[in-house]
């Protein structure tokens, strides 16, 4: 029989085999990734993009519901920042951080994919926050805010663009310069 430290070995074992801790050749990773960004550009605000383009088309109540959700939106995001912005910041930084070194001074790949989806999106963070702060200080409406939703999501869409491809990079130089079984 074996003993339990060998059962527990075993099973530690068929858990690492089953998720697969080795990011950048993993499927998964790669749908998590593009999953993340495409839902990143089709909220803008919280508000998805299609009722903000058929309010732009059509008018109507779609007009109002946009505009009532980016004022609920936008007033969140800012008592959020208002209230707790240094925390948010300052635990930010230290996840970030400990990500970038446990990932690229200490070569720990789970660390590396966690660092290359989570620091592109503080910049999309950031960016929502300045343009809910845009959107507060100059109470836009209308072709106005239509505007600034557009441009947010452009700006989402080149941030991701450049996230994939440097994910991309990194992750085909990590699969081939670890080889086909991580050795």
């Amino acid at each position: 029989m074996p003993s339990p430290a060998r059962v527990a070995l075993e099973l530690t074992d068929a858990l690492f085999e089953l998720i697969d801790m080795r990011s950048f050749s993993n499927l998964w990773f790669w749908i998590a990734l593009a999953v993340m960004w495409s839902t990143a550009s089709h909220w803008v605000l919280g508000v998805p993009y299609d009722l903000v383009m058929r309010a732009r088309r059509d008018g109507g109540r779609a007009v109002v519901d946009v505009e009532d959700m980016v004022r609920i939106n936008v007033e969140r995001l800012l008592y959020i920042g208002r209230m707790s912005g240094l925390w948010l910041a300052g635990l930010t930084c230290f996840l970030l951080t400990g990500l970038g070194l446990l990932g690229f001074v200490y070569f720990v790949e789970f660390a590396q994919a966690l660092f290359l989806l989570l620091l592109p999106m503080t910049f999309v963070g950031l960016m929502s926050l300045n343009t809910a702060r845009l959107i507060h200080d100059t109470a836009a409406s209308g072709e106005m805010l239509y505007k600034r939703l557009f441009r947010h999501r452009v700006f989402v869409q080149i941030i991701g663009m450049v996230s994939i491809f440097v994910t991309a990079m990194w992750g085909m130089y990590t699969n081939l310069a670890l080889g086909p079984f991580g050795f």
